[in-house]
């Protein structure tokens, strides 16, 4: 990818699954932007990790010309910022619509995650039918913030995506893996007709399709993550 705007060397320290991480992947090719991939043990972190991101010690973390930026939403922010005018801004011009779409993207992460974790995580039928249930109320209220932010456009910001198109579309391909192994629809098109219709269109844009992992190897990923939480307790 070409380098742009404030230029200098970009890192991003990632791990390939996580949704925090693809977001950011899938900002830095819409803008065109070079960097170096470093691909993080999260059972054993690097030293650049820890002393990049003290206080969370999470990924990612994007370093720009040995400085880093750390949690994803700040990242996007940071890119959009930084590299102005290199690709479809992120945010919305008018401040209200600006202040809307930071919401919104807050609302995916301290919201809408904790609140699917659950299902992401049951192991047996009935665990999740409970999560499913407990779910729903959030999928149904992005249903009206997709309403009320894409105005009746493609994405949530407008015809092109934005802050809070990444910070959900980045969990798509995982809510995907979890609905066929545990069949459910949690963006089911009779009850969310906006969200079903989106992912699709998100997960169709270019930057998405070049960034977002394979299906089968999130799949594969997720049964041995499931296998391990339902194995006996000090199995190995």
């Amino acid at each position: 990818m070409a380098g742009g705007g404030e230029g200098g060397e970009l890192q991003l320290l990632g791990a390939w699954m996580s949704p925090w991480v693809i977001r950011v992947k899938v900002a830095l090719r819409m803008n065109g932007l070079s960097y170096e991939y470093i691909e993080e043990d999260l059972q054993h972190k690097s030293d650049l990790l820890l002393s990049s991101n003290p206080v969370h010690k999470k990924v990612p973390v994007l370093i720009h010309d040995g400085r880093p930026v750390c949690e994803s939403l700040v990242v996007l922010e940071y890119v959009d910022e930084a590299w102005a005018g290199a690709g479809t801004p992120l945010l919305p011009a008018d401040p209200h619509d600006r202040a809307v779409a930071r919401f919104w993207a807050t609302y995916v992460n301290d919201t809408f995650f904790p609140s699917w974790r659950p299902l992401f995580r049951a192991t047996t039928a009935e665990q999740r039918a409970e999560a499913f249930e407990n779910v729903l109320p959030q999928v149904e209220t992005l249903e009206r913030a997709f309403r009320e932010c894409s105005k009746g456009k493609a994405f949530f910001g407008g015809d092109a995506v934005g802050i809070v198109d990444l910070a959900l579309g980045s969990f798509v391909v995982w809510i995907r893996a979890v609905d066929e192994l545990g069949g459910t629809n949690l963006l089911d098109e009779a009850r969310v007709p906006g969200l079903a219709a989106w992912a699709e269109r998100f997960m169709a844009v270019d930057a998405v399709e070049e960034e977002m992992p394979e299906a089968g190897k999130i799949m594969e990923h997720y049964k041995g993550f499931l296998a391990k939480l339902a194995a006996p307790a000090g199995s190995s």
